[in-house]
Parts: structure tokens; sequence; C-alpha cells
């Protein structure tokens, strides 16, 4: 990999008129901006339909996109919505810094279908060639439909048995039944894949490249497990006996007890992990760079029983390992792959990092304390590695050495130079780009210079501010896009 560097943004927290950040001017905007900055990447978060309490991290499908992303000004443009009355136009909340959710999904709902309405006949021939080119989107749709159906109860407990088992009879029943609910999600997704892909095409003419995020697990309640229960640990009646998460640590006493479903890795090993290879081949087509979350797991991964109160019941099980990746470089050869190497790192990860390559992740706001052989310390950082100020899941700059400690504080400014801690963004940033990591990769708020009411997530938590943040209009202007190709001209990036 050639010395580059980019910003992590995902789309959600763009500026715009739909209440969410979209794949409308807005976003086009921002790969301009991207490429006056003499940056080469653009990384996103999961672009799957967001779970429960909005996390991109556990979605309804791993092939889906999220449709609350879908530009409704762009669908006026292409002639797929009609104008609306002024009284039923979308009006900006008062916080243009935060997503609000409901509000935002009730009235973007309403357009999409106002769209189906309007343009599904007219768009037939394009939808049926998007259903062949992508067959996951019938067993999808029919998940969605059905979800709905039930009031969105998890599919676990849906009343039906035979639905919850897919009885051949029952699942024809439920489509004809559903017909004009599956065929609106495919329309959604439909639009999802034309609005994303324009996107990417005018980001890669842009020299920009797309870096997107791939979580190793799926949501138990998901179009995933529901369709291929045999490629997860689940019992006859699609329950998980085994449950993913990390063991207790110095940041959790309990450990992080996350819930998704395990892997069948046996089984898969057998059917050549057909259901994987489909997987990265459509991570492949979205993004030009995958990374993949929890890397670690393919080593080796932390299994806790089913209706455990916490991780501290669980053990270690050795995953999947080299196989797996002789299998995606025989059928995927040209695959461009990160791996997120965070978190309990063993000699088993590290002869997997070693035997695949990849480039791992070194994470500066973790730098500080654990001693000089602290793999994120600034003087560690590798060649072949991503360097971050902080990822979504960290505080900001400024929120990380707000709630430091003196001495981390201390430390900080002697090895980067800043001395008031307004001074600090900058030089966590300029830090990342100087280092000796073939790519560099901000994150948008340490950019901006925000502070902690910026943070993206709170891992373990569900509501608040997760995954609220947007950026203000105009934040991204010619100043900031000069001041970042000084940056790289410096680095030599």
């Amino acid at each position: 990999m050639s010395r580059k560097s980019g910003i992590l943004l995902h789309i959600s927290s763009l500026p715009g008129p739909d209440g969410i950040g979209s794949m409308g001017k807005e976003a086009y905007a921002f790969a301009d901006f991207l490429a006056e900055a003499g940056m080469h990447i653009w990384q996103v978060l999961p672009l799957g339909p967001t779970g429960y309490g909005e996390s991109p991290y556990q979605s309804a499908s791993v092939f889906a996109g999220n449709p609350m992303l879908i530009s409704l000004e762009k669908l006026k443009e292409d002639g797929l919505l009609r104008p609306v009355p002024r009284e039923e136009e979308w009006v900006e909340p008062s916080n243009a810094a935060q997503v609000d959710f409901e509000a935002m999904k009730a009235h973007k709902l309403a357009m999409l279908r106002d769209s189906f309405f309007q343009s599904e006949d007219r768009l037939q021939r394009e939808i049926s060639a998007f259903r062949r080119e992508q067959p996951w989107v019938n067993d999808f749709a029919l998940f969605q439909a059905l979800k709905k159906r039930f009031g969105n109860m998890m599919w676990t407990q849906w009343p039906d048995r035979a639905i919850r088992r897919r009885d051949p009879s029952a699942i024809a029943r439920c489509k004809t039944e559903l017909s004009d609910e599956v065929h609106f999600q495919i329309y959604c997704q439909y639009l999802f894949q034309r609005q994303w892909m324009e996107l990417k095409k005018y980001c890669n003419s842009k020299g920009i490249e797309i870096f997107g995020d791939m979580p190793i697990y799926v949501a138990e309640d998901s179009a995933d497990t529901w369709t291929h229960p045999e490629v997860f640990q689940l019992d006859r009646d699609g329950v998980p006996r085994r449950v993913a998460g990390v063991p207790p640590d110095l940041f959790s006493a309990t450990g992080q007890l996350w819930g998704n479903p395990l892997y069948r890795w046996h089984r898969l090993r057998w059917r050549g992990y057909g259901w994987w290879v489909e997987r990265m081949r459509r991570m492949k087509e979205m993004y030009d760079i995958i990374r993949i979350d929890h890397f670690i797991g393919f080593a080796n991964y932390y299994s806790i029983p089913h209706g455990a109160a916490t991780a501290q019941t669980g053990k270690w099980v050795v995953g999947p390992g080299r196989h797996l990746f002789d299998t995606f470089k025989k059928k995927l050869p040209d695959l461009n792959i990160v791996a997120e190497d965070l978190g309990v790192v063993n000699d088993r990860v590290r002869a997997l990092l070693n035997y695949v390559g990849y480039p791992g992740m070194k994470v500066l706001t973790f730098g500080f304390g654990g001693g000089e052989d602290n793999p994120h310390r600034l003087t560690n950082f590798t060649q072949n590695s991503v360097a971050y100020t902080g990822t979504h899941d960290n505080d900001t700059v400024l929120g990380f050495l707000s709630a430091a400690d003196a001495a981390t504080v201390e430390d900080a400014r002697r090895l980067l130079g800043f001395k008031a801690l307004s001074e600090a963004p900058e030089a966590f940033c300029r830090a990342v780009m100087n280092s000796k990591s073939d790519t560099a990769v901000l994150s948008m708020q340490d950019v901006l210079g925000l502070d902690g009411t910026a943070r993206m997530n709170f891992p373990s938590t569900i509501g608040g501010n997760n995954w609220k943040w947007r950026m203000l209009p105009g934040a991204a202007d010619a100043a900031l896009a000069h001041r970042l190709r000084q940056w790289n001209q410096e680095a030599e990036r």
C-alpha cells in the first residue's frame, strides 16, 4: 500500500435535508472535499439496515442496505418522487448536529412508499435485473414483511411455527399474502443499490476509495439467521446455543456479552464456506477496502452459553484460521482487507495476521499507558497498518483528554508537542498523518476539533446519543480542505 490518507465519516453523519445524512448532493460534496484535501479514502460504518438502538452493527441483514440513507432529493431529481405540499416537506430538526431517528424514519418511510406507488411499474425491468443479480433480496424482503405483520417481533417468537421453520407451503402462502409489502422492500433495496453504486462510482472517479466496515457477527434477529440457520449455532427453534462476547478485562469486570449467534465453523468448512464467500463477494461489490471487525474471532473466539447473565462463564474456542482465508484467496483473489485486530491479541491471532498479511490497526488514543511496548504508542506504529486518531467506539481526542488523568495528558503533551487542550486534536491528527503507517485515517470529529458531545458511540450501551452525531452544514469548507492538503504534503501522503 502506498502512503495515503482518509477520513472516517459515516453517511448518516453528513448534513442535509432528510433529517439524516444521505447519498444525496452532500455526499458528492464531501467526495469533492476529500479530493481537494488530497485524501484518497472515505471510511464509513456498516451500511445495512440498523437494528435495535439504531446500531449499524446489529443489522437485519449482512447483504442489504439501509433505506434511511436514500436521498429523497435525488429521487425527486430522477423523477421517482412527486413534489409534495409545503406542509408535508421534512423540516430540519432544531438540533442539526443530531439525527432524530423516530421522526426521520416516519417521514422517510412515508416518502419511500409514495415513491413506490408512483414508480414501481416503470422500473420493473431494472428491478427484475436487480433481483437476479442479488438473490438474497427476495428472502430479506419477505423477512421484513413478516416482521411488519408480527409487530416487529423477533422472528424466533413469531406465532406461526411453520413460518419460523420456513416450511415451503407456509413461505409460498406468505409471499402471496404479503406481496405488496415484499415488493416495497425490494424496491427500497433497489433504490439503495442504485444510489450507492452511483456515489461509489463518483468517488472512484475522484481517486477516492470507499473503505467499508464489516462486522464479523450477525444480529440474532436477522434475515441471515432465519434463512440460513445451518450456518449458526442455533437450536431447532432458532435460538442461539452459545453467543459472542469478550471476557472480563481492565475495562469491564464481567466482560462484554454481545449476544450474537456464533458460527458452525466445521459445517461451513465442509460446505466450502459458501455463505461467507457470498458475503465477501457482496462486500467487494460495495467497497474498495473492507475492514473486518473483530478479526481476532477468526483465530479464536469467545463462546458464552446462551442465557448467561454475564460474559464471565465463557470460554475461548479455536476459529477457522488459515483455511477460511485460503478459500477467500482462491475464490475472491483480489479482496482488499484490513484486520481490526483490537482486543485480546494472543500468539494464535498474531500467527494468523502474519499468515494473511493484512494491515492491522493502530489507534493513537490507545497509546498512552501500558508502558513503552504498548503497540498503539506512536513510536511502535508499523508500516503495514492503518493509523487512527480514534474509532467510532472511542471518544474524540478532546473528550478523551478531558476525562484523562494528569499523567496521561502530560504524556500526550510531551510526545505530541501541544500546549493547550484546544491544540490537541490537530496535534493528534498530524501525528497520525506523519506516522510510519501506510494509511492514516482521521475521525472527522477530530479534524473539526470537536469535544465529547460529538462522540459517535458508547460501547455496551443502547440509546442516548449513540449513532446520532451529524456534521454541521459548511463545516467541511475550502479552508479546511486546504489545511488537510498541507498536512498530506507534509506527511508525503
